[in-house]
């Protein structure tokens, strides 16, 4: 029975072309020992035999199937679907440990004011374990500032309230990657993101289809970062710092271009930087 202290929560796994890895997903979110939550797997227009997968559980999770638009699409698509008051993503590649869903409802019964929590994290890469290096080490509180050089929230190890997305919108469907870290600097400029500190996912990685590893990714952190400085209302500490963030990701960008030949583009970002600097010399003479 459903009641405050035991909300429903929704799950969202958005899958494509993942048949191998997805059956470990489903598993782990049926393992919990949580009990009151739907699971809703959204299908972005695999073409190996995911379909078959899903359909041997359709008695007992919801089933999304769409044709190949990304995985912000397939989320929002998760989320308009969903009926929990707490929403709570995994990736196809991902698993939970027992106690994922219960340790975090735990928290937010005890945390009225918290809108955002995530778990700790293990890393798998090529099937070995690995130690995060330092710059990954997730934080707790107010961490927009630390997360402007890279993602610190991983969207399987989160939990959030519904309402959440009211006040930050959804993933921007327009980015075919690091969509979650323009979500993520939209939710950490104005609020805070708990860390409940054992690690309670499985986070796998070293395959050839995983998106964080496809190379020229500053270019999408670069969009991210224009955006939020154009549509936020930033304190001047936030401004400043992403602007500074901004400039180097743009110089990084570029460096790599032009090691890679494309000498246009490499020309565009940097012009992009001088224009920022000469803007800032206006602003203080």
């Amino acid at each position: 029975m459903t009641n405050n202290n035991t909300p429903l929560v929704s799950v969202i796994i958005p899958t494509y072309n993942r048949a191998w890895t997805l059956k470990k997903a489903i598993d782990s979110v049926f393992k919990q020992d949580y009990k009151n939550f739907e699971l809703i797997v959204v299908d972005d227009g695999s073409t190996d035999n995911t379909e078959k997968l899903l359909l041997s559980y359709s008695d007992s999770i919801k089933i999304i199937q769409q044709d190949n638009q990304g995985v912000s699409a397939a989320r929002n698509r998760g989320i308009k679907s969903s009926a929990g008051d707490l929403i709570a993503f995994l990736d196809s590649d991902d698993y939970w440990y027992p106690k994922k869903l219960s340790t975090q409802v735990d928290f937010f019964n005890a945390n009225a004011e918290a809108l955002i929590c995530q778990t700790e994290e293990i890393w798998i890469r090529n099937g070995k374990r690995v130690n995060p290096k330092k710059k990954h080490q997730k934080l707790s509180g107010m961490i927009f500032k630390p997360s402007l050089a890279l993602c610190l929230i991983s969207p399987s190890a989160v939990m959030i309230r519904r309402n959440l997305f009211d006040a930050v919108s959804w993933f921007d469907e327009s980015f075919p990657a690091c969509e979650d870290y323009d979500l993520w600097l939209r939710v950490t400029c104005r609020y805070p993101v708990y860390l409940i500190k054992t690690p309670l996912i499985v986070k796998t990685g070293g395959h050839d289809d995983q998106l964080s590893s496809a190379q020229g990714l500053d270019k999408y952190r670069i969009y991210a970062l224009q955006k939020i400085l154009r549509n936020e209302s930033l304190t001047d500490a936030q401004h400043e710092a992403a602007n500074n963030m901004l400039k180097e990701k743009c110089k990084i960008y570029a460096d790599g271009c032009e090691k890679h030949g494309r000498k246009t583009v490499a020309m565009y970002y940097r012009r992009l930087v001088e224009e920022m600097e000469d803007k800032e010399k206006k602003a203080e003479g």
